[in-house]
């Protein structure tokens, strides 16, 4: 129960970014969007390796770390 309740999480916050981003209210190299990829990334990738999903732990996880790597480039952009 607990790993459904943070893939909704993950999967809501993910979607969020998306539909703000495509309806022009966040742009995809603002903190918040990397943010909110990342954060989302990571909660699905943690519920699919407690059901050991493996493909999806490969598509979750990848997008965890890219989301990382351009919150990072837009943070040391920033300054």
């Amino acid at each position: 129960m607990l790993y459904q309740a943070i893939s909704i999480v993950g999967a809501v916050v993910i979607l969020s970014a998306y539909a703000a981003q495509q309806m022009k209210k966040l742009h995809a190299e603002s903190v918040a969007y990397q943010l909110m990829n990342c954060i989302g990334g990571t909660c699905l990738c943690i519920a699919a390796v407690a059901a050991e999903q493996y493909g999806f732990i490969l598509l979750e996880g990848t997008w965890a770390v890219l989301s990382a790597w351009g919150l990072r480039r837009v943070l040391t952009h920033r300054q």
